[in-house]
């Protein structure tokens, strides 16, 4: 067998599917944001447990109404972010019909939408703050005020963050002459950090709002 022959006989080599590092940065610095979120648990459940009829008093104060309404809100603003992740993995940036058919709406429309639910999350939260402030529970009034504003706060700098990001991938697919794969990823790593803060603020509704009714 000549050696032209072997070689067209060898089994042909494909190079390895490596992982798309954004991808895998994006998914170790959000296990990382997840342990500093299970820092503060931590710090709320200490404190609660020290001082459990000061924590009484002042969960009683917190507006569950808002915070569920809100809460809808941004989980809602999940859904309506994965669906424009599945516009951008089909390459429409924008929409291909009127603007009330959602059903031809494109990444663009999808994002822009979720932007304005997250910003009213913030707006019903900046609320809630300003009338606890001004009944009286401030960051240095006692361990409550302290923990819920800590680990609130931060969750909504973290929706903020994301705000920013909404618009970023928005304005690149604005002025991208063509919307291709770099798009359409970031994009898809844009929506791991949201849902990322979806399922954070779910886990402190239960723990900030709902522990102190049911338990």
């Amino acid at each position: 067998m000549t050696t032209a022959t072997q070689a067209s006989n060898a089994p042909s080599r494909t190079l390895p599917n490596r992982p798309d590092m954004v991808s895998v940065g994006t998914m170790v610095w959000l296990t990382s944001e997840l342990m500093f979120f299970a820092g503060l648990f931590a710090m709320f459940f200490t404190l609660r447990s020290t001082q459990p009829e000061m924590w009484a008093e002042y969960s009683a104060g917190l507006d569950v109404a808002l915070a569920t309404l809100i809460t809808v809100i941004l989980v809602s603003s999940s859904f309506t972010a994965q669906f424009g992740v599945f516009a951008a993995e089909r390459h429409q940036p924008r929409r291909t019909g009127g603007l009330w058919n959602v059903k031809h709406w494109g990444m663009v429309e999808w994002y822009i939408l979720s932007f304005l639910l997250g910003s009213i999350f913030v707006a019903g939260q900046t609320f809630e703050f300003a009338e606890l402030v001004s009944h009286g529970t401030t960051i240095q009034a006692n361990s409550f005020g302290s923990a819920f504003y800590i680990t609130t706060g931060f969750h909504g700098i973290h929706v903020i963050l994301g705000l920013f990001a909404f618009l970023f991938v928005v304005a690149r697919a604005y002025y991208s002459v063509k919307f291709t794969s770099k798009e359409a990823h970031a994009a898809v790593v844009i929506s791991y950090y949201w849902h990322f803060v979806d399922v954070v603020w779910i886990a402190l509704f239960a723990i900030v709002y709902l522990l102190p009714i049911f338990a």
